[in-house]
Order: structure tokens, then sequence, then C-alpha cells
């Protein structure tokens, strides 16, 4: 088929990207295929170039294959550069292949359009210094919070990345042992505690009052810092099933020109989980 794409990632097998784009090809008409392939990352750069040589249009890329996504792009975006990792790649007309980080962009859409939170002016808190709180601190701080903090069980880590995009807003790193007697309005868990059915130990009071949480991960069941955040009181508490399709849409709109309803998806996928 002409339009084809994919998402490479090891693992792979429960990926809903394929639900995600043919639901979007379904809702604005394209004709195209979309699949899943299992691609270990030494074998990333031979299945790129034998997808796009084999006419593929498109790829998303997902763990543990963005930063060598990021290698391999001959054009990044702004965005992407920030990141230093890939999540989609898109074919030119030239020939060159494009590199974009929607995972960011997905995150601001699915808190301030979904969920109606603000960003402007607001104190947010990162939890986690690694690739998932890379991708998503350049589009937060378009938003022009009032602060950002990442907090990370090595401070250390923490500190190098908040130095890496100072200069805009004030931004800090931290250890979690450093968040006594702070309080912020919008807590992200950007660890890979949730994946693990574990929590990274947070001081009580750190959420202020109408604040909010917000959990990178999803699963089928809520997640140990959705009840975190619902145990202190956050008026809204929310896993990433929306960021997962809002970042899908994103990538929909590089390769397609066009911009697919996000909600009727997330809802189709929300009903998914209720019955499973």
């Amino acid at each position: 088929m002409k339009n084809r794409y994919a998402v490479f990632g090891h693992p792979i097998k429960h990926s809903k990207s394929p639900l995600i784009h043919h639901a979007f090809a379904e809702q604005t008409g394209q004709t195209l295929s979309y699949e899943a392939q299992d691609v270990p990352a030494e074998q990333f750069e031979t299945a790129v170039k034998d997808f796009f040589n084999q006419g593929g249009k498109g790829l998303n890329c997902t763990i543990p294959l963005k930063e060598l996504a990021w290698q391999y792009a001959d054009i990044l975006s702004p965005r992407a550069q920030a990141a230093k990792a890939v999540n989609t790649l898109a074919l030119q007309e030239d020939g060159m292949i494009f590199g974009d980080n929607t995972d960011g962009i997905g995150l601001v859409r699915d808190l301030t359009i979904n969920h109606n939170i603000q960003l402007e002016d607001s104190r947010i808190l990162i939890l986690g210094a690694g690739g998932a709180c890379r991708g998503i601190i350049r589009p937060l701080l378009d938003h022009k919070p009032q602060t950002l903090s990442i907090a990370n069980r090595t401070a250390s880590k923490a500190v190098t990345l908040a130095e890496e995009f100072s200069g805009l807003i004030a931004i800090k790193g931290c250890s979690f042992d450093e968040l006594t007697d702070r309080q912020f309005d919008l807590i992200i868990n950007a660890t890979a505690a949730s994946l693990s059915n574990d929590l990274p130990q947070l001081p009580s009071g750190l959420l202020a009052d109408n604040g909010s949480c917000y959990d990178l991960a999803y699963a089928n069941e809520p997640t140990p810092f959705v009840h975190w955040g619902k145990i202190n009181n956050a008026i809204k508490s929310l896993d990433g099933l929306g960021m997962l399709v809002e970042q899908a849409a994103e990538a929909f709109f590089i390769w397609r020109g066009i911009r697919p309803e996000t909600q009727p998806v997330i809802a189709m996928l929300r009903n998914a989980h209720a019955v499973t």
C-alpha cells in the first residue's frame, strides 16, 4: 500500500497506536495502513531503512528507540532538538527524514483542552528526570508557568536537566527529599514507577488546594500515582491515555496534513478499558 505507516518499539505487543491511527483514518476519510513492529534497538537502523525503502511514509518510535530515532533523522523540529528524542519520523518529498517529538504537545493539549487545567502562572512539579521528563519540558515552558521544578531520586540528574532549560522561567532540580515545605498546582509523574506499581516517597501537603495530578503512564486500573492524587485531594487526578491519543493526533497531522478529532478516540479507548 502506498500510504504505509507503523510504530516500532520493543516490546510492542500491547501498543494501542494501530487502533488509534486506524480510527483517525476512518474518521478523516484517509486510506492508509498502520502496523506495530517489534524492533529491538540493535536492529533499529536496518529496520527503518527497509521500511522507507519499501514505500513507508511515516513511523512512530517508542521505548527504547526514541533516542536512536533522534540520531537517525536528517532534519529535527525545535521540540525534538530540545527533547533529544524523536517519536515521529516522516519521509519528505526530497527523500530526507524529518524527526519530531509530539509527546510534550500531546500532554499540553490533554491538560489544557481536554481537562481545562491552566498552565500559565502555575507552579509545576515533574517527578523524574529521564527521557519522559525531557520530552515535555519545552512545551510546558511555552505556556509560561510561574515555576517548574524537577525532582529525582538522583538530585544531580534533575539539577543538570533544569540547568539545560534555564533562562526562561525559574526552573529548579532537586531530590524527592528536598520537596518538603513546598506546594505545587500541578504534579506530573514522569517516572517509570507506575509501570512497576510503585511510587516515589512524596511528602504530605505537596499538592496545593485545587491542584491537579497527571501520570504520563496509563493502565486499565488507576495507577498508584493517580491514587496518590485522589488521596491528596487533587481536583483532577489523571492518567496518560489522553496524552497518548493527542500525541498520535499530532503525528497524524504531520503525516497527513489533517488534524483528527481526539475526543471520540479517547472515549473509545476508555470504554474498551471499562470492559476488559
